[in-house]
């Protein structure tokens, strides 16, 4: 019986091609970092390096903990006052990056059309921003951060994605058992680790991520039209 389904964000709910967003997400963050004696490719080299290490997280620490002790063992214990500078970055600057993204009108409809099922929704998106990153990107993809029951950030999420325990993560906060869900992504190594815990995917694929070229022919795939249609199954057949 379908309850809940977890969305991811950056190239699901949220059209981009993921080199463009991030070079634009890059570039718009060295030149608001500057004023604050950042260079740009080291402070790049960082950011990459604790994203790295989130992905890595073993738990002990929350996302954010994690990305921050990399940030100071760069640029010394004295950044971490930075922190307020970059989440002012994330709540003006970084919005620029929108340019970047797609905007599809059935991220919203999808999203409306469980709610009003009944069926709860959470945005399971990979927690390597802060939440005000996050909500940014929420509000591109035209919904709002009220739409979900949850939203992974670095703030609260202790895993990311590849990693199964990200799923066994949301699980546990949301108090729904894996054969009640459905994970909808584009990332054939990332989302349909979900698996691994139980959970379904079906994977959206305009914006399809599929570096080790799986065959895809065993999992429910398309477009937004495919994806309604798996989601009026499943919710048809639970009331039977």
């Amino acid at each position: 019986m379908l309850t809940t389904v977890l969305f991811d964000l950056d190239g699901t709910l949220l059209p981009m091609v993921q080199a463009d967003f991030v070079r634009a997400y890059f570039g718009n963050l060295a030149k608001f970092a500057a004023p604050y004696g950042y260079e740009a490719k080291p402070l790049v080299d960082t950011l990459w390096k604790g994203t790295a290490a989130m992905v890595q997280n073993d738990g002990a620490k929350t996302n954010r903990e994690v990305f921050w002790d990399i940030f100071a063992a760069a640029y010394g214990e004295q950044a971490l006052a930075h922190e307020a500078v970059f989440e002012k970055f994330y709540a003006t600057d970084f919005n620029l990056a929108q340019n970047a993204c797609g905007f599809a009108p059935e991220a919203a409809e999808t999203v409306e059309f469980l709610k009003a099922n009944g069926i709860r929704c959470v945005l399971a998106t990979n927690p390597i921003f802060p939440a005000v990153a996050t909500q940014a990107r929420i509000r591109w993809a035209g919904l709002h951060a009220e739409d979900f029951e949850l939203i992974t950030t670095y703030e609260n999420s202790r895993h990311c994605k590849p990693n199964p325990q990200y799923f066994a993560d949301v699980l546990e906060q949301i108090g729904c058992k894996a054969d009640e869900c459905l994970m909808v992504g584009n990332d054939a190594v990332e989302d349909m680790a979900s698996q691994e815990v139980g959970i379904p995917v079906f994977l959206l694929t305009p914006c399809l991520i599929n570096p080790k070229g799986r065959d895809l022919s065993d999992i429910p795939h398309g477009g937004f039209a495919e994806l309604k249609r798996e989601l009026t199954c499943k919710m048809e057949n639970a009331k039977k």
